[in-house]
C-alpha cells in the first residue's frame, strides 16, 4: 500500500507534553471494532476531545485554533506506550498528523509509525522543550521538517535529527513494507524462475510458471 510522500513539510505543531500517553488514550478501544480503517480520525484522542455527551472539550489543544489544523505533535516521553494497536497510528494519519517530535516513543508504536508513513523524530529534552514553547504560542506554532536534510526548524530553534536510512527512504517515496519489497520485484522474479528451473519438482502440477 502506497502512502503520501514526505520531503519538506511546514505546518502547525500542537504541544502534547504529557508523559506516557498510551495507545488507549490515542485510540480508545471502542474504535477497534470495525473491519476496516474507516472513521478512525473520529476516535483520535476521543476521551480528551469530547465530553461524555459527545460535545467538544473547548480547552483540549486540538479543539482550539490554530492547533485544530495541526500537522505535527510535540510529545512527552514514552508516547504511544500501552497496547500494540496499529489503529493509533492510522487514526493520527487520518486526522492529518504527519510527524511526531518527542524524546522517546514506545518501541512497537515507533515501528508502527514507520510502517504507516508517520515520521517519528527522537530529539533531546532541550530540543523538545524549545519546540513545546514555540508550539504553545498560537501566533507562531509553525514548524518545518526537512526530511531529506534531516532538520527541524521553528522560530529561533533549528536542529538536526537522525533516522534509519530504510525508514527515510520509505517516507520520502511514500512506501510501506510491501512497496519497499516490490522495488526488488525484478530480482524476486528472477530468483523465483531460476529456483524453479533448478528444482522443477516444486512447480504445481499444470503450472506454466
Amino acid at each position: 500500500m502506497a502512502s503520501e510522500t514526505f520531503t519538506v513539510r511546514t505546518g502547525v505543531a500542537a504541544p502534547m507534553p504529557g508523559a506516557n500517553i498510551d495507545t488507549d488514550v490515542i485510540m480508545p478501544k471502542q474504535f477497534l471494532k470495525g473491519i476496516d480503517r474507516a472513521g478512525l480520525d473520529a476516535g483520535l484522542f476521543h476521551g480528551l476531545r469530547f465530553d461524555t455527551s459527545g460535545v467538544e472539550t473547548p480547552d483540549f489543544i486540538l479543539n482550539r485554533s490554530p492547533w485544530r489544523q495541526a500537522r505535527f505533535l510535540v510529545t512527552g516521553p514514552n508516547f504511544g506506550c500501552g497496547s500494540s494497536r496499529e489503529h493509533a497510528v492510522w487514526g493520527l494519519r487520518q486526522f492529518g498528523i504527519r510527524a511526531l517530535i518527542g524524546t522517546t516513543f514506545a518501541g512497537i508504536f515507533f515501528d508502527n509509525c514507520a510502517r504507516n508513513g508517520l515520521l517519528a523524530i527522537e530529539a533531546t529534552t532541550e530540543q523538545v522543550a524549545a519546540l513545546t514553547r514555540i508550539a504553545s504560542d498560537a501566533a507562531g506554532a509553525s514548524v518545518t521538517i526537512d526530511l531529506p536534510q534531516q532538520t527541524v526548524t521553528a522560530g529561533d530553534v533549528s536542529f538536526a535529527f537522525t533516522i534509519d536510512a530504510p525508514r527515510k527512504h520509505a517516507l520520502i517515496h511514500g512506501l510501506d513494507a510491501i512497496g519497499v519489497t516490490l522495488q526488488a520485484r525484478e530480482d524476486i522474479v528472477s530468483f523465483e524462475m531460476g529456483h524453479l528451473a533448478a528444482n522443477p519438482w516444486l512447480r504445481r502440477q499444470g503450472s506454466q510458471a
